[in-house]
């Protein structure tokens, strides 16, 4: 518990990113779509599939420089239609490479990169500051469920998918988000406050649903942990998997139900 601890206060300097927004929050975004990306093709490689890391590459760098210079869906379309034509391609070696190598490179690009880039996009809504949602959805929810697991939980949520996680942590999890997103609301927005009691409440459960999604790949993979870049934690998609699925949903909220 110390090194978890440890590891989160070592984290607290990546607010400041949040805070600042603008060009950060590119490069953050960009940062975790390439590390983030680089860990999952070599969990991949643990059970002999070999996405291809220069198309991964290339698509990250593409769909980011997008943000940037791209305008109208008809250029994230073509970026759609280039990424699943490039992993095609990649199997025309047909001696070397299995149908699981293309399918895998397709499945990192819109896992890890394409969900990583929502954080750009809600900072580019006008409402840079609804980023400080996908935080407290994130890690609020993570750290409030983990306590609340280790102090009641009795009852296993998904035993087979990750063994320590708790109805009563994901309860604790749920109550947690919802609480810091209230009061974010009451002191920071002028929003009505019954955004933020939403998207506390569903934020939440898909900060819980990415990370168990990460912990069934983990699983097919046979490792505990994407990487070991930051202790306690593993790699950079162990600490940001529930961002992957908290982002899109704050951005799309922020889309269809506020604007």
């Amino acid at each position: 518990m110390k090194t978890r601890i440890l590891s989160g206060i070592i984290l607290l300097p990546f607010l400041t990113v949040i805070y600042f927004r603008g060009p950060l929050v590119w490069v953050a975004g960009f940062f975790i779509a390439i590390a983030g990306l680089h860990e999952f093709y070599r969990g991949f490689r643990k059970i002999d599939i070999h996405p291809s890391r220069l198309i991964g590459w290339i698509s990250a760098a593409a769909l980011y420089a997008l943000v940037i210079f791209g305008e109208g869906l008809h250029v994230y379309l073509l970026w759609f239609f280039a990424v699943i034509l490039l992993s095609l391609f990649y199997l025309f070696k047909i001696e070397e490479r299995q149908l699981a190598d293309g399918m895998a490179t397709v499945m990192g690009v819109f896992y890890v990169v394409f969900f990583s880039l929502h954080v750009v996009l809600i900072d580019r809504t006008g409402m840079g500051h609804m980023l400080w949602l996908v935080i407290l959805t994130a890690f609020g929810t993570d750290i409030m469920a983990y306590f609340t697991g280790f102090f009641l939980g009795k009852h296993k949520l998904c035993p087979n998918i990750s063994p320590k996680k708790t109805v009563e942590g994901a309860i604790g999890g749920i109550v947690g988000s919802v609480i810091l997103c209230t009061l974010f609301g009451y002191l920071i927005s002028e929003e009505p406050l019954i955004h933020f009691i939403l998207i506390g409440l569903f934020g939440s459960m898909a900060a819980q649903a990415g990370d168990l999604t990460a912990s069934i790949f983990k699983r097919k993979m046979g490792i505990k942990d994407y990487g070991n870049l930051i202790p306690g934690h593993g790699g950079i998609l162990d600490r940001f998997d529930s961002v992957l699925f908290t982002a899109p949903f704050v951005y799309y909220y922020i889309m269809l139900v506020m604007f």
